[in-house]
């Protein structure tokens, strides 16, 4: 029998299922070794951007069947919309059951507010040039997808996974100077908001800490990404913390036999049975 945690929130971003660079598997050995009360979907989670019909294998099916699951089970999932899921923004404000689609969040912690949102709109890239962040999303997928060989190749040398993608943005001056320009705004708008925690994603860098200035302080924290840094953040016991999937696999847990063989018209039987739990309430 498997054992799961329970927790009372996680929150997961910027998985990119439909890419090259998502690492389901990994995320399904995740979702399959906790039981939480919310699972907070915050941006990115199918790159509608990249999405193409020849690229959308079965490790990423089981992952939306794995939350379908969740969400019939009875685990509130709350999908925030994203820059590469942008499309679903139309459906704001939508329930469907247990799953809710909106743009931001709050929530109270404890009597402390937490703030929830994606962080594409802190992001002058995306939203004064969006051609050239989609080229730039295309190069990327591209850059994981040559990542993924070489990784492959050091395996099986019993060698060190290296990331290429992260070896360049953590070298670069700018780069580093936008992501602490980002941390900073947001900070302190949450700062000037009076929120106790402010929680996003979109830029791939897991992170939590206190950011402080003359008005107040603030817990920045940033759920990272399932493309090269595998993590999730979790809320239990009043205390935030960042699960690393390369560090925190506290138990070998695997697909449920139940998703093994998922097709296509297993998903749909699954919708269906959401959708036909919201008639009857």
């Amino acid at each position: 029998m498997k054992i799961k945690r329970k927790i009372e929130i996680a929150v997961i971003s910027d998985v990119h299922l439909g890419t090259y660079g998502c690492h389901a598997k990994h995320l399904l050995t995740y979702l399959n070794s906790i039981e939480p009360k919310k699972l907070i979907l915050n941006g990115d989670i199918i790159d509608i951007w990249q999405f193409s019909k020849r690229y959308f294998p079965k490790p990423h099916l089981k992952v939306i069947k794995k939350i379908i699951d969740m969400a019939s089970n009875g685990v509130d999932i709350i999908y925030i919309t994203g820059n590469h899921d942008e499309m679903l923004r139309k459906f704001s404000n939508t329930t469907i059951g247990n799953v809710s689609i909106v743009d931001k969040l709050v929530l109270e912690l404890n009597g402390k507010k937490a703030w929830f949102f994606h962080g594409d709109v802190f992001d002058v890239s995306i939203q004064n040039a969006k051609w050239i962040a989609k080229l730039g999303g295309y190069g990327y997928d591209l850059l994981t997808l040559l990542n993924r060989l070489i990784n492959w190749y050091l395996e099986k040398r019993g060698k060190e996974r290296y990331s290429l993608s992260k070896k360049i943005k953590n070298g670069v001056k700018g780069a580093i100077k936008y992501i602490n320009d980002y941390e900073s705004v947001i900070s302190d708008l949450a700062i000037e908001n009076g929120y106790d925690y402010v929680i996003c994603g979109h830029i791939h860098q897991p992170k939590m800490t206190y950011i402080e200035n003359k008005h107040g302080k603030t817990m920045y924290l940033n759920s990272g990404d399932w493309v090269e840094n595998f993590t999730a953040l979790e809320y239990q016991f009043n205390r935030w913390k960042i699960y690393n999937y390369n560090n925190d696999k506290f138990a070998p847990f695997y697909l449920d036999e139940d998703i093994e063989n998922l097709e296509i018209k297993d998903l749909i039987a699954a919708i269906t049975i959401v959708e036909q739990h919201k008639k009857k309430e």
